[in-house]
């Protein structure tokens, strides 16, 4: 039969396209603040959207000022409607540049970091 000899070569190629599948890592989006964003207003939350599920235990955000003094957060918190989405609420803001870093985990176990920063004016 003329599809036999074809077989190794699907089963290569599904095989193939499953592990990239089972490889991917969380991909940040969109965030509020937007990276270098200069904001007229002090933003409330930090807000990152993902490309997957995040694992709620091991994602976070981290913020800290322009002398790398870190700024108390609340913990960072999964979005039940929307599991791909990690916010953190702010605290009143004054004028200056900040720095965002961020970890998230997928429910697969991959891990990710990044970072960016955004000013008040």
């Amino acid at each position: 039969m003329p599809f036999q000899r074809f077989l190794p070569s699907l089963t290569f190629a599904l095989g193939f396209l499953a592990a990239g599948a089972a490889c991917a890592h969380a991909r940040l989006e969109a965030a509020e603040p937007r990276p270098a964003s200069a904001l007229d207003h002090a933003p409330t939350e930090v807000r990152l959207s993902f490309n997957e599920t995040l694992e709620p235990a091991f994602s976070q955000i981290a913020l800290t000022d322009a002398a790398d003094k870190p700024v108390a957060l609340a913990r960072a918190k999964v979005d039940p409607a929307t599991p791909s989405v990690l916010t953190a609420p702010l605290p009143a803001l004054p004028a200056g540049q900040y720095h965002v870093r961020w970890s998230a985990m997928t429910r697969d176990g991959h891990k990710t970091k990044g970072e960016f920063t955004f000013s008040v004016k």
